[in-house]
This record gives structure tokens, sequence and C-alpha cells, in this order.
């Protein structure tokens, strides 16, 4: 049997399909799986042996053309909600191709069955969630799950996957241990947070009586000098494996809504997220980190200096409640 599955979105959103790629393994465990990528989310699978090989989809070449070279395979699914991966799986017209899409995407719903024979539509919707206080939307992980059983997998493995080396931890073994790990990713500086504001977290967060070591989203590697100065260790350009080493050592992860939250929940961190202001209701139910303790904090809708102190003092007592445990 040979099975193709795509992921070509995010690092994050591939994270959380390991759960469903190991079903998939679990359930077919003599087939060939080949899993496709991107350049940019390759890494998380670089390691990862419930699949047989990894290939990545070039940016020139349509994911339809792309797919079209998988034709003879028996199973595909496409395991991100993107009319890429959807295209990509039905040009291979495996005799079941699985996909899903939301439930007010409304072209996206007509469209996928030209590409897909078993479509799963999800309930996430900004916009209801807003409307409904008690809308229930299921994390991403578990709808993965349930497509990966729509799309034949019996078996259920509901555990994130990242695989962390001896190498990848001495090589972070020079950082304070058991710190508080302050992800920067650039949601920290604008819509209700600020630069200013999140300097000064470092060192409201060093008050707990733990190391605060600040690790840089690639984009944020600017402002590693400056928290520098403030915190008691900057890693600002860690390979993959050892970003994900620096968060095992950790007491703690606080992180903005971003794929830092489920690498820290793939190395079984307590995890403090501040999610966004805007669809907040939606986010912090299908992003929330998983499997692990966790704080939801919701960032202020305006950056005036009270909001600010409160927000700040929100992340602090959620960071106190996850290191008392």
């Amino acid at each position: 049997m040979r099975i193709l599955l795509s992921r070509t979105d995010r690092i994050g959103d591939l994270i959380l399909s390991t759960p469903a790629i190991a079903s998939v393994r679990a359930s077919f465990p003599d087939a060939h799986i080949t899993m496709v990528t991107s350049p940019y989310n390759h890494v998380v699978m670089d390691r990862n042996t419930d699949v047989d090989e990894v290939v990545d989809l070039p940016s020139a070449v349509k994911p339809a053309v792309f797919g079209a070279r998988y034709r003879g395979y028996d199973l595909a699914v496409a395991l991100a909600p993107r009319n890429a991966d959807l295209q990509l799986i039905g040009a291979t017209r495996a005799p079941i191709r699985a996909g899903y899409t939301y439930v007010r995407r409304w072209v996206a719903r007509a469209t996928a069955p030209f590409y897909v024979n078993r479509l799963m539509v999800s309930e996430a919707d900004p916009q209801l969630c807003e409307r409904d206080p008690q809308r229930v939307v299921r994390h991403e992980v578990e709808q993965l799950l349930d497509l990966a059983a729509l799309a034949g997998a019996k078996q259920r493995i509901a555990r994130l996957r990242l695989d962390v080396t001896a190498a990848d931890r001495l090589a972070v073994a020079g950082f304070p241990a058991e710190p508080i790990v302050l992800h920067i990713g650039e949601r920290w500086f604008a819509s209700g947070s600020t630069l200013k504001s999140t300097l000064a977290l470092v060192g409201e967060l060093r008050a707990l009586g733990l190391p605060v070591v600040v690790s840089c989203a690639h984009e944020c590697r600017a402002y590693a000098a400056p928290f520098a100065a403030v915190a008691d260790g900057v890693a600002a350009e860690l390979p993959f494996h050892q970003w994900a080493a620096l968060f095992e050592r950790a007491r703690c992860v606080v992180t903005v809504d971003t794929g830092a939250t489920h690498v820290a929940s793939a190395v079984r961190r307590p995890t403090l997220v501040a999610f966004e202001h805007r669809y907040f209701r939606l986010n912090s139910q299908e992003w929330a980190p998983y499997g692990v303790p966790s704080v939801l904090v919701r960032k202020p809708e305006h950056g005036d200096e009270a909001s600010l102190s409160q927000f700040r003092a929100e992340i602090v007592r959620g960071a106190r409640t996850l290191i008392d445990g």
C-alpha cells in the first residue's frame, strides 16, 4: 500500500499534524508513506520515522502537476485546508482522497469535491465564535485525528512528536537550567503590546525567582541586543531542534500565538500563550497548547499603559501558576 500525506503551510501546524501522521502509520504499518512538505516546514519531519520519505513541494511547480507524480497511490490525505494541498492530493487520483475545509469557506466547500472524495468540514469560524461565546471548537489536533479516521486510520495516537537528541541538549547546556523561556515573536510588538512593555515583562518574570532566557524568532533577531540587557540569556539563531531542546529544559515557556506554542507542547513543557484580542475565542480553542499544563491570556485591545500593566500582571500570575504546578 502506498500513502501520500501533504501539509505545506506552517511549522506549528505540521507539528499539530504529527499525531494524525502517527495514527496513519500505526493503522497501516506495512505501507510506504510519503510526506509532502514545503522547504519551510520540512524541518519538523527531518527525524520522524512515521514516514518513509519526505519530499518538498517546489515553489516553481504547480501543486496539481506535482501531485500527478503520485498517481497509483492507494490513499492520499491533505492535512492542511489549503487549495495547494487539496489540489495536490486530488491530482493523485488515489481511490481514497481525504481533506478538510472550514464551515464558512463556501467556495472551498464547493470546489473541494473536485479534489477529494472524503471531505470533513471543520466547525472553526472566527465570526461564529465571536457571536456565540458558547460555541465549542475542537483543537486542531483532534480535528486532524478525525480526518485520519475518515481516511481509514483505525488507530488513534494523540501525542505530538519532535525528535530532540542528546546532541541538541548538549548544544544548549550553556543556558541557565530550568529557566522561564520567553519566546519573542512580532506579535509582542504590535496590537496591544509593545517592545517597551515586553522588556519590562522580562524583569517582572525574573522576580519569580527563576532565570529568564529569551528566544527570538528569525524575523525578531534584531531585538536580541535590547533583551540581552535585561535577560539571563538570549538565543537568537538556534537551529530548529536545538531551539526545541532549549524549550525542553524550561520550567515554563511564555509566548505569543505562534509555532513556538506547539514546539513547547511537543517537548511537554507547561506553556503560557498570549493570544490576540481579536478572535480570541476561536484561536484559544483551536490552537491552544496541546497535552500540557497551560495558561491562556488575551492581549489587550489597546496599548495604553494601564492595559499593558494589567496584561503583564496576568502573564506573571499565569507563569507562577505553571511553575508551582
